[in-house]
């Protein structure tokens, strides 16, 4: 195909916003639009991709993973696959160590209590104008860790209170509360009230006709600042279960980016792209984008063969003494007629721009037909990984440019 033909436009630098470097590769070649949305190169990449791993099992899909050379994890919770990309859309949590991954709402890590310390006998406090835990902790002089959130909802399916305990400095995962408990909304003020709740200095202790949920870290925590239901004061020292008990226990907290793993306490990474989505499918548009953060150098993309748009970028360089046009031509023909697919730059441009642009956008091999060669019978030959050229005879091009 001519480089006319597909509408390339090559960029020199790629918006602000794209910052991850793979990903404005493929802005700046072409592949993607501003939104990353494929434009007809990355249309193409992605066909080829499609090609090489059609509706592939389990074994199949790790192998193909395997010949990208893509670094990917697999989700425990589903049949998921993703990638570390930094500019990606699914925040998920990673271990780099031992592979473990899960989307950022499902996601496990390893939790430990703030101290270890005997339990100590309730002591109710003044805490005024203390409603938050970032309050709470600054006027009683404690680290978050000691206290206890309270967070208080409506289970849809029958109305029931629900009231969350979980470390004051730690976040709800409401996915895994739902996972838990069902389908839940923040509960009224007056669903508060009834139960005997009070919103800011509310604790388990006491409530009326509430389904209690603790997070699992709550359980070895000891000696927790909580609220005392009553405006202005709080609890020291509640302990579970000799203070409270509860319906449920399960883990809660929303892990985070630098969070040991759960199974090998190695700090978890942040955003990643899903590459194989819950049903089984591969996402064959993020699979490209990890690739370009993978597989690039300083100069562009370095694709690999399966994923390249094209097999060959064959470029011509315009002489005074002979017809490169017509050889460039004989080339391109050639390599079509032996089932490769070519990029044919044939563009009334300096040489330079040429160079760059097939560097930009890496196709595995560039085929140049220069004069200086062809009064040799040669044609240059230069391998996208590679830093040398080759000058190879006219008839050893299909030889030199055919995959594998």
């Amino acid at each position: 195909m001519r480089f006319s033909e597909l509408s390339i436009q090559t960029q020199r630098a790629a918006p602000s916003e794209i910052r991850a470097e793979g990903l404005a590769f493929l802005y700046r070649a072409g592949y993607v639009s501003r939104s990353l949305e494929p434009l007809p190169l990355g249309q193409l990449a992605i066909q080829k991709l499609g090609q090489a791993c059609p509706n592939a099992t389990a074994q199949e899909i790790q192998a193909f993973f395997a010949r990208l050379a893509l670094p990917t994890a697999h989700s425990d919770d589903s049949a998921e696959y993703f990638a570390l990309l930094a500019g990606a859309d699914t925040e998920i949590l990673l271990c780099p160590a031992c592979g473990y991954a899960a989307r950022r709402e499902l996601a496990r890590s390893l939790r430990q209590p703030f101290s270890a310390e005997a339990p100590l006998p309730v002591e109710k406090v003044l805490t005024p104008e203390c409603s938050t835990i970032a309050q709470l902790a600054l006027f009683m002089q404690i680290p978050q860790q000691k206290t206890a959130k309270a967070l208080m909802f409506t289970r849809l399916q029958d109305g029931k209170f629900v009231f969350v305990v979980v470390r004051g400095d730690l976040q709800l995962s409401e996915a895994r509360l739902k996972a838990c408990v069902g389908e839940v909304r923040l509960a009224t003020p007056q669903e508060i009230v009834a139960s005997g709740a009070v919103a800011g200095y509310a604790s388990p202790i006491g409530l009326r006709d509430a389904l209690i949920v603790v997070d699992e870290l709550i359980t070895r925590s000891p000696n927790l600042v909580a609220g005392a239901n009553e405006t202005g004061y709080h609890l020291k020292n509640t302990n579970y279960p000799r203070d409270y008990q509860a319906e449920r226990v399960a883990d809660l907290s929303l892990a985070l980016p630098g969070d040991a793993c759960p199974v090998c306490a190695a700090p978890l990474s942040g955003r990643a792209a899903s590459v194989v989505s819950a049903d089984g499918s591969l996402l064959f548009d993020n699979i490209l984008l990890a690739l370009a953060e993978i597989h690039h150098d300083e100069k562009g993309l370095m694709l690999p063969a399966l994923a390249a748009p094209f097999d060959v970028y064959l470029m011509n360089v315009p002489g005074k003494n002979l017809d490169t046009g017509a050889a460039a031509e004989s080339v391109y023909a050639q390599l079509s007629a032996a089932g490769l697919s070519v990029l044919f730059d044939d563009r009334n441009e300096r040489a330079g721009v040429k160079f760059n642009d097939a560097d930009l956008i890496g196709c595995p091999v560039r085929v140049t037909v220069g004069e200086r060669g062809l009064q040799n019978g040669m044609l240059e030959v230069k391998q996208r990984n590679e830093t040398e050229n080759k000058q190879i005879p006219l008839d050893a091009v299909l030889s030199e440019t055919h995959p594998g």
